[in-house]
């Protein structure tokens, strides 16, 4: 509909603002409006105006009325269009809000541009979307700066953008915000992920420009504080184009230096647009991958990088980084100092504890008689023997006199006792106790145990 809306203002146009007359007067001596073809040079525009203006009108009430109008082919319409509104249009930039945003696998963002009442759709070629630091979201406000550009094969009108800039904050605040947040989402910041920088470093490599006064800062503060120190320049270009693909290979390579075991990376302070290779995400997850702990040391103080973020450590200024990396020897030396009058303040109060606990012992009775303890284990000794003794006389008393109760009942309690009240006891010669006279035969031998004696008899 906006493209229908956009050809019929430009035929307003085209019809209003060009003189037939003057058209005409200029072209007759060599141009002929009837024959035209769109392969003639001279312009779609004055093409189609020609043909409106010069081609025969026909009679009002023939049976094809439409053939009053110049008949042109769809592309002829759509070509006028087209250089129409990119001609009478210059570059401009328009301020929207962005919607319907997406990256095609080619590279290139396609989008809308809208305010309260209109909107048109716009596209960002790869060309230039890689000069753009941040990417556009929906419901972004932007200030796009293109042309206008028609798309012939389908007639449709959409603007083309060169330059996006955000409204409120710079791109590169932008995209600086897009990027942190990308990479604090990863866990990249965490503390946990970073690694110890080593007290005494057997080599450092330096990542940064060899001419800048950043090295000079960091070498003079090195060597000052540890003259001993091993210190290698890997050479990178520390701002412009291509320095975030140089910052990358040293990360990537400075491990095969031989004993480098920490690296500084960074430059003095600059612009935003100056110290921007050391925001870019290659960058970030390069000082991540590298193999050795990093120092990041960008700018000033209140310059802050991504590098800083995830570099294992940060420095607030390349003299600091020097500061970090190394101990000073004179605070080394004073350390040392230090640590041997605490041993040898430790070893004093040691022995003289030990003293004291050696006076005191000897002050004890114990050591003064020793006699005394013995004499004293000796009563004890016998004190234990006697109360033994008594403790086993009671305990065989006591064991007696329960043999002895239990001796009175089983007597009481035995058959001997009974015959001893005049009782007898009659057996068998199988030795079975007679109980009835039933049991024995005449002639049957019997023996009669009394309390005192056994009689044998016969049964007649």
């Amino acid at each position: 509909m906006r493209s229908v809306l956009c050809i019929h203002a430009t035929y307003q146009l085209l019809v209003s603002s060009t003189s037939t007359d003057s058209i005409f007067n200029q072209k007759a001596n060599f141009y002929n409006p009837l024959h035209a073809t769109m392969d003639d040079p001279i312009s779609a525009s004055s093409k189609f105006l020609l043909r409106y203006h010069f081609t025969p009108k026909v009679p009002i009430g023939y049976s094809n009325e439409m053939n009053e109008f110049p008949v042109i082919s769809v592309t002829e319409l759509i070509t006028a269009f087209k250089e129409v509104v990119e001609t009478a249009l210059p570059p401009c930039s328009v301020e929207g809000e962005v919607s319907n945003c997406r990256m095609s696998p080619a590279g290139h963002w396609y989008l809308t541009l809208k305010d309260e009442t209109s909107e048109i759709s716009a596209v960002i070629w790869r060309s230039a979307a890689a000069r753009i630091k941040f990417a556009p979201k929906d419901g972004m406000k932007v200030l796009a700066t293109g042309a206008l550009q028609v798309y012939v094969a389908r007639g449709t009108c959409q603007f083309v953008i060169t330059r996006l800039m955000p409204q409120g904050v710079g791109a590169l605040e932008m995209a600086f915000r897009q990027l942190r947040d990308k990479l604090a989402s990863e866990g990249l910041f965490e503390e946990s992920r970073k690694r110890l920088i080593p007290r005494i470093p057997k080599r450092i490599a330096l990542i940064t420009s060899p001419s800048s006064a950043a090295v000079r800062d960091m070498i003079q503060v090195i060597t000052r504080r540890w003259p001993a120190a091993r210190i290698i320049v890997v050479p990178v270009r520390v701002q412009g184009e291509g320095a975030a693909d140089e910052i990358v290979k040293a990360l990537r390579n400075v491990h095969r230096i031989s004993d480098v075991d920490v690296v500084i990376a960074g430059r003095g302070g600059g612009s935003l647009e100056d110290m921007w290779c050391f925001n870019e995400e290659k960058v970030a997850r390069a000082i991540v991958a590298c193999r050795v702990p990093v120092i990041s040391a960008v700018g000033h103080e209140i310059d802050v990088s991504i590098a800083d973020l995830v570099a294992d450590r940060r420095a607030l200024t390349p003299s600091e980084a020097g500061e970090f990396v190394v101990p000073s020897v004179q605070e080394l030396k004073d350390t040392l100092q230090q640590t041997v009058q605490r041993m040898r303040q430790v070893l004093r109060n040691g022995v003289e504890r030990v003293r004291l606990q050696l006076k005191a012992i000897e002050a004890r009775a114990v050591l003064q008689r020793p006699m005394t303890l013995i004499d004293q284990r000796r009563m004890s000794c016998d004190e234990l023997g006697q109360r033994g003794v008594t403790a086993m006389k009671l305990f065989i008393e006591r064991r007696q006199t329960t043999v002895a109760r239990t001796a009175a009942s089983l007597h009481a309690l035995s058959p001997l006792q009974v015959l001893s009240r005049g009782f007898s006891l009659t057996q068998t010669a199988s030795g079975d106790v007679l109980r009835d006279a039933d049991q024995v035969a005449a002639g049957e031998l019997l023996t009669t145990r009394l309390a005192n004696g056994v009689v044998h008899s016969t049964v007649t």
